[in-house]
């Protein structure tokens, strides 16, 4: 049985002591919408209040929705995020965490 994005949702603000409030702030969104994404699964959430709860979250929002490439399956909801940012940095900054990642690698 798939996992509806408010138990997603709920999972990731519990498992982050998260309070609604709380989230609702992070995401610049109210708590009531959160609660009802949650509570309601609304049949068509706000694409742009999702990407801004994801963020907040510390996730992806192909993780919130349940949409994940087979080729990202393995990866952690944070290490999505994570490599989304590394792909964003430029080639300088991009350059210093490989060779930052090959000193840890030689350890």
């Amino acid at each position: 049985m798939a996992i509806k994005t408010g138990d997603r949702i709920r999972e990731l603000r519990k498992a982050q002591g998260l309070t609604l409030d709380q989230l609702a702030a992070k995401a610049k969104s109210s708590k009531s919408y959160i609660w009802e994404l949650e509570n309601k699964n609304p049949p068509r959430p706000s694409a742009d209040k999702l990407s801004a709860i994801a963020e907040a979250l510390g996730t992806t929002l192909d993780h919130l929705i349940g949409t994940q490439f087979s080729s990202e399956d393995d990866l952690l909801p944070e290490d999505r995020v994570f490599f989304r940012k590394f792909v964003g940095l430029d080639p300088k900054k991009k350059e210093k965490m490989r060779q930052t990642l090959d000193l840890w690698d030689d350890e």
